[in-house]
């Protein structure tokens, strides 16, 4: 099977039986749904203001996938993070995050929702689509025959029954070898964006309850489900919800399994996962 690797979205691309419409497919959304082009239709919204922005049909899409996220994860999933993205120094691609010399003062969350064809923010509003949007394009190059499998920083979506990922814990030891199959896979990790808010450790993972960044006993999570923007949002809540996670895993029927990493570098994972040899 052919392959083919290329840089978008903040991360590396790889393509399996793939053609040639796969990365200016990823460079469209990416000018779309990036927040860090000020010349992107996120940038525009998130420049609105408060109330109602009739968006395009892609940005349509993409939102619509983030609701759907936000509802099965109880919350936990919210593209409305952006101001604490931000004010914990993630207001940049991470190449240029540095340390930060105390931790930012508070910030409240915002609210949203997707009414027809518009997006409606309230007051003090700002959106952050990376993960949705990246699961997303992976979901739609693989179901619409542009490639077999795709890969985009660990986000995964799959057409091939053969497909088999290792899944390594932060020291780059591999940990578990994990049936993927026809359907999706995706890792949420504390260790990969990582840097210093004062004395505190902070990462690109927000916990919206607290607006601030995630403080968990799981290192990673490892998810396997029916698309991209399914297993993007179950691997960040089952890491949010930390000594909690694979239990709250268990009782989603949209999930197959789960497989997380914990601080001291024990594995764990759901009854019935469908782990290689």
């Amino acid at each position: 099977m052919s392959h083919m690797s290329f840089a978008a979205m903040g991360t590396t691309v790889e393509v399996w039986g793939g053609d040639s419409r796969v990365r200016p497919w990823f460079e469209t959304v990416e000018g779309t749904c990036s927040r860090f082009r000020s010349d992107s239709e996120l940038s525009a919204i998130n420049d609105t203001g408060p109330g109602a922005v009739r968006v395009s049909a892609l940005m349509l899409e993409v939102v619509r996938a983030a609701a759907r996220a936000r509802e099965i994860t109880q919350g936990l999933v919210d593209i409305a993070v952006e101001p604490a993205l931000t004010a914990w120094g993630y207001d940049r691609t991470f190449e240029e995050v540095g340390d930060l010399p105390t931790e930012p003062a508070p910030v409240s969350a915002g609210q949203w929702r997707v009414q027809g064809s518009s997006l409606i923010l309230a007051p003090d509003t700002r959106i952050d689509l990376g993960g949705v949007a990246k699961g997303w394009t992976c979901d739609r190059t693989v179901s619409s025959g542009m490639a077999t499998v795709v890969s985009a920083g660990g986000d995964i979506r799959s057409a091939d029954e053969r497909t088999v990922v290792d899944v390594a814990d932060p020291w780059g030891t591999i940990v578990a070898r994990v049936v993927v199959g026809i359907g999706a896979l995706a890792t949420s990790s504390v260790t990969r964006r990582r840097w210093k808010a004062g004395s505190r450790p902070a990462s690109h993972i927000i916990d919206p309850r607290t607006m601030s960044p995630v403080v968990s006993p799981v290192l990673s999570a490892t998810v396997v489900a029916g698309s991209a923007v399914d297993a993007e949002a179950g691997a960040k809540a089952v890491l949010i919800h930390g000594a909690d996670g694979l239990a709250w895993a268990e009782q989603q029927d949209w999930l197959s399994s789960a497989v997380i990493v914990w601080a001291d570098g024990a594995v764990y994972a759901t009854h019935g996962a469908e782990l290689a040899a």
